[in-house]
């Protein structure tokens, strides 16, 4: 007894449809199934169309959608707008190599004399530096910060 098969996938079918056909030396019928069960899911990560049985894959799993508790925060001063430089790391065979140089960023609590209280911030050393020289409401009014929010 031989088997041939035949898969026939559509551009945009959702289902790909197999024809098996038996074969039988001693008798010349044919028997014919068609299987309508057989779909096929594109990868992610190259676009290959992958063929697959609706009864093996497991029943999705729907739960709530939960916001993360806090942002991750950027690695950019808010009152300089620094953040980080693309430099090349070179070895001593003068081999480079990319790299980050990142912001030197500092949390801080800042006494805000308009405000009568502290604010906490993540500032930049220089950003620091200019406060102490200009004050914290200036600065914060050049960058367009409110700081009634922090």
């Amino acid at each position: 007894m031989a088997a041939t098969s035949g898969v026939l996938l559509g551009n945009t079918s959702n289902l790909c449809f197999t024809k098996v056909k038996f074969h039988n030396k001693t008798s010349p019928k044919t028997k014919t199934i068609s299987v309508s069960g057989l779909g096929f899911v594109t990868s992610q990560l190259s676009g290959i169309k992958i063929s697959y049985h609706h009864d093996d894959l497991p029943k999705p799993i729907f739960a709530p959608f939960c916001p993360p508790l806090r942002p991750v925060a950027r690695r950019v001063c808010p009152f300089t707008g620094k953040k980080a430089n693309k430099a090349n790391k070179v070895s001593f065979s003068n081999h480079k190599t990319k790299k980050l140089q990142f912001v030197n960023l500092q949390y801080k609590r800042v006494w805000w004399e308009a405000g009568k209280r502290y604010v906490k911030l993540r500032l930049s050393t220089k950003a620091i530096k200019t406060i102490e020289k200009n004050g914290l409401d200036a600065v914060a009014k050049k960058a367009g910060i409110d700081l009634r929010k922090k």
